[in-house]
């Protein structure tokens, strides 16, 4: 790319400089207008808080993320980095990525003086353009917007009411860009205050300089609403300058849930591994279960990185399996839920019902839930009302299950382990007269390995509606006798 080298060839080409929010208000505007999608990879967000966004930059708003963990506040922010020029001119050796047309700085606006039309630009790219700081209690003033520097005047023999010694802060050094402040609340309020005069005046003071740095940038920040009371507060002031808050939230369907997993989970294991929409169902719905659960503490939220994790042990398990096994049976079971357990586990902060049952009871728990709400979607209900006839005697029961149940009301019980070789696992499912027949009946696919894991998922399903018991010996999962389990017990 042939840029212009100098002020004077920047004029020829007929260059003309904006501010950072009025380019950004104009880029965006110039993507609405041509159709082009608008943060890619964001899901759930188009009707919510997409739009809120995109008014926030029309408005030209230095804006606020509100939203719980895991609900992509972090990558939104890196995003509007598309919406700047793909190169800007800035004044060769500025720190401060000054414009050749209008330089803030003593330094530079003298060079421009002496220089004119000769004078140096370099281009930046809009990657270089946007800076993030993770706001933690140990961020100083210094940090953010810059401290005199002593060793530097001694050095350089400059005097201290030179603004030559200020060593910048990150803030500075991403004028002409976007800066965000992830989780806001965590710092100290002593220096949000330093935020102010950038939001509202749009330049810095360090210390008691007399100095006046004009800078032009977007200020964005993200927050969780568990640290306005856990660990910190934003300022009245500072809140009241920030023009746009935003509230995310999780996905709202599970459509959506799996369209991000299938996004962020790393699949790429060497070989195929077909996971049917079944069992993904199943884990978004832990999710779901979590985000509804007494146990949960949902102040803190439940990440969409539960799904994404736990998926990625779904893969891995059954991986797991094919290499004990030597085989090539690389398709999952319901028995492998069991082991995203170590997945859940670490994503849920427990409410004090929740520390009572203990973190792994929990988990089994909420994939119970999911199993169960998937399964009523799914299936006809185990446990069917008994109708009456017109002279109110009952009538006889259509029960969908009656064979499964009778095998093993006779004693009879199956064993199902995450371990057992395809074969084994098949013929354990084909010992129950008119389970795939259900399976078949409801759920209609022209693969035979799904239809034994809708087998197995029955009777997880016939489990859970405690029509049927289960018992988790090492590892492994025994259906028998509801009825025979109680008096055993």
């Amino acid at each position: 790319m042939n840029l212009p080298k100098t002020l004077g060839e920047l004029k020829k080409s007929g260059y003309t400089s904006v501010s950072t929010k009025d380019e950004l208000r104009r880029n965006l505007l110039n993507q609405i207008k041509s159709g082009q999608k608008r943060f890619p990879g964001i899901i759930g967000y188009d009707r919510s808080v997409l739009p809120q966004i995109e008014n926030a930059v029309l408005s030209r708003h230095d804006f606020i993320l509100l939203g719980l963990r895991g609900q992509a506040k972090t990558r939104i922010l890196r995003q509007l980095a598309y919406l700047l020029d793909e190169f800007i001119p800035v004044i060769a050796g500025s720190v401060l990525n000054e414009d050749p047309f209008n330089p803030i700085s003593d330094k530079y606006r003298a060079l421009l003086k002496q220089a004119g039309d000769d004078l140096a630009i370099d281009w930046l790219h809009r990657d270089d353009r946007y800076h993030e700081k993770l706001a933690t209690p140990d961020v100083s003033v210094a940090d953010l917007i810059g401290d005199i520097d002593p060793i530097k005047a001694v050095r350089e023999k400059l005097d201290l009411a030179d603004e030559e010694v200020i060593h910048w802060g990150i803030i500075p050094r991403t004028n002409r860009g976007i800066f965000a402040i992830n989780e806001l609340p965590d710092l100290q309020p002593r220096i949000q205050v330093s935020l102010l005069n950038i939001l509202e005046e749009n330049d810095i003071q360090i210390r008691g300089f007399p100095i006046r740095v004009p800078l032009d940038m977007m200020l964005c920040f993200t927050a969780n609403p568990e640290d306005y009371t856990n660990r910190g507060n934003i300022i009245t002031p500072l809140k009241d300058r920030i023009a746009s808050q935003i509230n995310t939230h999780y996905p709202e369907n599970i459509r959506d849930a799996m369209a991000i997993t299938a996004q962020e989970a790393w699949e790429e294991r060497g070989r195929e591994i077909e996971i049917p929409e079944l069992m993904k169902e199943l884990i978004e719905g832990i999710s779901f279960a979590a985000r509804d659960s007494e146990y949960v503490d949902q102040t803190s939220g439940v990440s969409a990185r539960l799904s994404i994790s736990a998926y990625e042990n779904l893969i891995s398990n059954i991986e797991r399996r094919a290499a004990i096994n030597g085989e090539n049976d690389l398709y999952p079971r319901v028995c492998d839920l069991y082991s995203v357990i170590a997945s859940v586990v670490g994503k849920v902060e427990m409410a004090y019902e929740g520390e009572l049952e203990g973190p792994t009871i929990l988990a089994i728990n909420l994939i119970g839930e999911a199993v169960n709400t998937t399964f009523n979607e799914r299936f006809p209900s185990p446990k069917t009302p008994r109708k009456r006839d017109a002279e109110g005697l009952p009538m006889p029961i259509d029960n969908t299950y009656e064979a499964v149940i009778d095998f093993f009301s006779t004693g009879r019980r199956l064993e199902l382990s995450d371990e057992m070789r395809y074969d084994e696992y098949k013929a354990a499912l084909d010992q129950i007269a008119g389970l795939k027949e259900i399976a078949k009946k409801y759920h209609q696919t022209g693969d035979d390995r799904e239809t034994y894991m809708v087998m197995e998922f029955i009777l997880e399903g016939l489990h859970r509606a405690n029509v049927i018991a289960k018992e988790s010996p090492d590892n492994k999962f025994v259906y028998t006798d509801m009825l025979s389990n109680i008096l055993r017990d």
